[in-house]
């Protein structure tokens, strides 16, 4: 399916199809049609009310007492034949618009899931998420992304997409109410039939004409809005994540300068959309109150002539607001269709981020297996995402059960170095060849996943697969026996924990897991001299087969290393 002429329409087709033709799609093209026969219902329905609107006026104007009861109860036969009474065609009403509304919200959580999932999944496949961090600066918060504008994208297509639907049946099915009521009307001359269907038709043209013109400034600012309100999310997230170093620091008057910065851009950019939306609404309710009697006053002359009863006139009005109410659908759902195509373009730029990282997910040192029980890595050139090299033609090795240490000048890319052995690092050149067996990385600040502490010091491994007995001997080795009470207890641990206690921690993750490879970034600054040199001995005496490659800046530590190598002017040089 081409979209040439919509760029933005093209992109929500490509955000759309993907659920549509995938593994779910006969449960969801299913459902949708369940969901669009009940909306098609409810527009016949409402063709059939006019209808009873008309005999129920003339029956008012007749002052027939029977007929009234009737058409209230069960039902009217009257000279244009049965009419369901209002006590049966309002109860099924309610039915259908119930379940027209349940089934599209079950439509919606379930396209919403698979969009999560798929989106979250693309985001972590590759590690695009690092890559994207690391290269695309216009790629702002993909959490909000992820959660808050796919939300919206699921919603508002299927909102606006029903609707719009719905807009077209109740054109077509009125037109031909309103063509047989009006009749024609001569204009200088010219009889013209079915007046009533081109004065709608022309209202509605120059109404939808004008709002755009009004309202077009909406487009931006909505877009906008979501960005600002996101960077505002983001930044009161990262002071909660950081309030001891913000207190420690006396922070708050440069945090709250920041923060009321980022409020300050949301209210700006809410003002801008209050003003559009001031002089988007004063037309938009004019145009609807007038509306309401405009038809009226088309008819009038009929009625007064003769040639309409009331009935007819209250019909006549019902049928033109229906029409032209479907013709000015754009008018109507103006602000939502700004906001739907902000989030397109947000999706969009977000799925084409994860894209091109994905495209580039070969680049950088090539990384291959070999058998034989070293890990080299060979002329190996490393550089930073703006182009500038850190490392020339490198060379490294390490035996298993060997410790290597690295030393060097800060930010001299010891730690890049690192990045790129775990295959993480998309800028550079060269060859890392990986013997079989695990390798495990523990960064100067270790990752504590949300959860119980025992899912803590397992990580990544599930906690069922580790013996109990087992996990309470290592917490026990790293100082950490204080909390064995507390294994079970769900908790952040990153803000409980000292920062030498998340070190231990990381130790302790080592000596379970027992990888074949671990890489020390720096995993013991945060602990006195005393506690560094004891966690490193009990490191080579319980992992006696394990190659460890660390990066430390304590000359004591050296001792605990087979080989020295210094990172300098890009080159690496044994000591």
């Amino acid at each position: 399916m081409a979209i040439p002429r919509f760029p933005f329409l093209r992109d929500a087709w490509a955000l759309a199809r993907p659920y549509w033709s995938s593994e779910e799609r006969w449960r969801a093209r299913l459902l949708l049609a369940v969901v669009v026969a009940l909306n098609l219902a409810l527009v016949g329905m409402g063709v059939l009310l006019t209808f009873w609107n008309r005999q129920f006026y003339n029956v008012l104007e007749a002052r027939d007492a029977e007929a009234f009861g009737a058409l209230l109860l069960l039902g009217h036969r009257g000279a244009g034949g049965f009419m369901p009474g209002f006590a049966v065609i309002a109860p099924l009403y309610i039915l259908v618009a119930v379940y027209a509304l349940y089934l599209q919200m079950a439509l919606q959580i379930r396209w919403r899931r698979w969009m999560t999932e798929k989106l979250i999944e693309g985001w972590l496949e590759h590690r695009a998420y690092y890559r994207i961090a690391l290269t695309d600066r216009g790629t702002d918060n993909p959490d909000q992304r992820i959660a808050e504008d796919t939300r919206l994208f699921v919603d508002d297509t299927l909102s606006l997409g029903l609707g719009l639907m719905n807009a077209v049946v109740t054109l077509v099915s009125f037109v031909f109410v309103l063509w047989s009521l009006s009749g024609p009307m001569e204009i200088l001359g010219v009889s013209i039939p079915g007046y009533m269907v081109w004065v709608a038709l022309l209202y509605s043209v120059i109404g939808t004409w004008l709002a755009h013109l009004v309202g077009r400034r909406l487009i931006r600012l909505n877009f906008l809005q979501q960005r600002v309100e996101a960077d505002l999310r983001f930044a009161l997230v990262r002071f909660r994540e950081n309030m001891e170093g913000i207190a420690l620091q006396g922070g708050e008057a440069r945090e709250r300068q920041g923060l009321l910065a980022h409020f300050h851009a949301v209210l700006e950019n809410w003002w801008g959309i209050m003003r559009v939306t001031k002089h988007l609404t004063f037309f938009t309710a004019g145009f609807t109150q007038v509306a309401i009697v405009f038809p009226i006053l088309v008819a009038a002359p009929a009625f007064f002539a003769g040639r309409l009863d009331l009935g007819g006139l209250i019909q006549t009005s019902s049928a033109f607001q229906e029409v032209q109410g479907s013709l000015s659908w754009a008018i109507n759902n103006y602000g939502r269709l700004t906001g739907w195509r902000a989030t397109v373009e947000r999706l969009t730029g977000f799925s084409r981020a994860i894209a091109l990282a994905h495209a580039a997910a070969g680049e950088g040192p090539r990384r291959v297996a070999t058998p034989g029980p070293e890990l080299r890595a060979e002329q190996l050139d490393i550089h930073l995402p703006d182009g500038r090299t850190l490392t020339r033609q490198a060379r490294l090795s390490v035996r298993p059960g060997e410790a290597v240490l690295i030393t060097g000048a800060s930010g001299s890319g010891k730690s890049t170095v690192f990045r790129a052995l775990s295959g993480i690092w998309p800028f550079g050149s060269g060859e890392i060849a990986t013997p079989p067996g695990e390798a495990l990385f523990l960064p100067q600040r270790p990752y504590l996943p949300l959860g119980t502490l025992r899912a803590a010091v397992t990580y990544p491994r599930d906690p069922a697969e580790v013996p109990e007995a087992r996990l309470r001997a290592v917490l026990e080795q790293v100082g950490l026996g204080r909390l064995l009470p507390r294994l079970d207890e769900a908790e952040t641990w990153d803000k409980r924990l000292s920062g030498g206690e998340q070190q231990r921690l990381a130790i302790a993750r080592a000596l379970l897991l027992r990888p074949r490879w671990l890489f020390l970034d720096e995993a013991t600054a945060s602990l006195d001299p005393e506690a560094e040199e004891a966690l490193y001995a009990l490191l080579r005496r319980e992992l006696p087969e394990t190659g460890i490659l660390s990066i430390a800046h304590r000359p004591a530590v050296a001792r605990h290393h087979d080989r020295v190598l210094r990172l300098e002017e890009g080159v690496l040089r044994p000591v």
